[in-house]
Parts: structure tokens; sequence; C-alpha cells
């Protein structure tokens, strides 16, 4: 059957976390409703259909919306089944923000989030990035101005800004800035450490380590270089564990890579999954490979050059959701119903099948 090109305008919201140790917990401060720019916004989003097996999945006339706006950079998304709601970082505000899906409100969940201490005019991004569940059910942070992995001590339904280091050096020197991760099922947790965090990235002086890292921290607690990559950021395991997904957001090598999964912390067979670097500073393309989620069905849903891709398991593309903005990352629903996503300053929703 031909297929041809679907475009469905959408929406588009982006959100930004941040961290902090032992503060007390702030009160919620419910974010302003969405603006109309937000909504003209809206009209430039479209989905295409590149191949009928994406069907499987999304709908050629799937909706878009805009669930909220006015972040500085949002990034994260995490939804919590148990209360039905999204939460999300906003990174340079230094901190997560909570959107509920039966009131639709978006307030301020915790904050700080990224750092603790006082945030300098030229720090960039202190807050927090990627968020994620451990096998307890407690929130997990990548924390930038921290530099480390921690878990929120506090439970979910009374949000404290009080944390506890899961991990925060590679032998003995200081993580650049954790950026997103994932728990397999046995509690080992794979994360990528790029320098985006850093008050001066690449070039900041406090910056220990010479290289950026793919790590796993096992429930050993040893901790495994994986690979050294240039700007390793969004990272997934496949449904059934075996293979491991890394996107590298660097401009001159826009690419997301595969690798076999061994053993818990053992990794072989590195392989170009997909290679977007010939869409860097196009038009229409912003972005880069950034965060990603991995459908039960086995796709790979990434952000990247000009909103959202669908991958088959061959690193195929199936389709794009364009946003007309930079696209972060993403988050599925438990039921796989709904696609989030957070773009820049918004925060979006993509129906799927």
């Amino acid at each position: 059957m031909n297929i041809k090109n679907n475009l469905i305008a959408g929406c588009l919201v982006v959100l930004s976390m941040a961290s902090c140790k032992e503060t007390p917990k702030a009160t919620p401060e419910k974010q302003e409703p969405i603006s109309k720019e937000a909504v003209d916004i809206s009209q430039a989003f479209a989905i295409e259909i590149l191949d009928e097996e994406a069907l499987k999945i999304i709908d050629s006339t799937a909706s878009i919306e805009v669930l909220a706006s006015g972040f500085k950079w949002s990034e994260g998304p995490l939804w919590i089944d148990e209360g039905k709601y999204l939460l999300f970082s906003d990174i340079p505000n230094n901190k997560v923000f909570k959107w509920d899906s039966q009131t639709k409100d978006t307030t301020t969940y915790l904050h700080p989030s990224g750092f603790l201490g006082e945030v300098a005019d030229d720090f960039k991004e202190p807050g927090s990035n990627g968020l994620t569940l451990d096998g307890n059910g407690q929130l997990v942070l990548m924390q930038h101005g921290e530099r480390r992995v921690a878990r929120m001590t506090a439970p979910l339904n009374q949000p404290k800004s009080e944390f506890e280091p899961l991990v925060d050096n590679y032998e003995g020197k200081r993580f650049n800035s954790p950026n997103d991760g994932y728990f397999d099922k046995l509690g080992n947790f794979y994360f990528t450490d790029p320098p985006y965090g850093l008050p001066r990235g690449m070039d900041d002086p406090e910056k220990e380590l010479d290289f950026q890292g793919v790590y796993c921290l096992k429930t050993s607690g040893e901790l495994v270089l994986l690979d050294k990559l240039t700007r390793p950021n969004g990272i997934c395991l496949s449904p059934d564990q075996d293979k491991l997904y890394v996107a590298v957001s660097d401009s001159k090598h826009a690419v997301w890579y595969q690798y076999d999964v061994k053993d818990p912390g053992v990794v072989e067979n590195k392989k170009l999954f997909h290679d977007a670097t010939h869409l860097m500073g196009k038009e229409g393309q912003q972005g880069a490979p950034d965060g990603l989620k991995v459908h039960s069905m086995g796709y790979v849903l990434a952000t990247g050059p000009g909103g959202l891709w669908i991958f088959d398991t061959s690193g195929k593309t199936l389709a794009r959701v364009y946003t007309g903005q930079r696209t972060s990352n993403c988050a599925l629903s438990t039921d796989e119903k709904q696609l989030f996503l957070t773009a820049d300053d918004y925060l979006l929703k993509v129906n799927l099948k």
C-alpha cells in the first residue's frame, strides 16, 4: 500500500528541572496558562508517515496538543502512573515541574532540583535533567549542578529537595554532568555524562574527566565505563534488554548507536543505528539527537533534528513528528497511548494507538 505523507498540526512544550540537597520543600506554584503565542506556534507542528509500519503505533490523524508553556528549557519527562501526572525538568530554572492530567494544572514540584548552592549568572544549566524511578518507586535525578546521580529521599507524593547520591565520580574524578539514565529489570543503572551542565562546557576549569562517558552502575556498586563518546545523551534499553541505544548530540556527528548487551555492564558489537548529521543546521531541522524511549513493540522513539523520530529495530525511519522547536526528550504513559514531548519552552502530548 502506498502511504502519502500525512501532515497534522500539533503542539509543543519544553520544561526543565533542577536539583538540591536538604532544603525545605517549596510551596507549589502554578504555572501561567498557555499563552496565545504557544497556541499560534502549534499550527506549525506536523506528523509525517514514511512507512505503513508506523501506523501500528501512531495514526496519520493523531492529534498533537500543547499542555504547558513558558519554561526556559524543558527536559526529562517522566510519567507517574500512580497519580496520573507527568514530572519534567526545567534545567535553567533549577526546577522540576508537575503536570496533572486530571486538573491540567502545571505546578512547581521541586526547587531546587539539580544544584543546591547559589546559582551564578554564568551557570546556564544548573538543574536536574533526566528523571526516572528506581525499583522501589523513588525518584532518581540526573543532577547537572551537583554533577551526580541522586535519589530523592522523600516520597513522590510529598516531594522535598532532599537527596542521597547514588554515584558522583569515576575513579575519583567528578562526573561532568549526568544527563539521562535507565534502570534495567535487575536494577543496574545505565547513564550518560556529557559536559552540558558545566558552566563553561568542555572548557570549564572544574572539568575533571578528559572524556564524556556512557556508564553502568551495577547493583553490586561497581561502576563500569561502557564507552567514550563526544556528546552522549539519551539512553534506553530494548524491551528484552539485549540492546542498548545511545544518542550523540554532537553537531558534527549527530547519530544514534546500538550496542549488544551480553551481561549487566557488558556491551559489545557497537554499531551505527542512524546518522542524522546531514540535517544539522538545516531549516526546519532544529535540535540534535537527544532523549529517547523504546516502545514495548521495539520501536525507538527518539528526539532529534526537527522533532521526534520513530525507528524500527533496524534503524529505518518509520515516521517523524515535526515540532518546529528544539525537542529535548520524550516519555510514554504506562499504557503507551500518550507520548509526551519536552521541546524548548513547551510541554506537548501526542496521542498514540
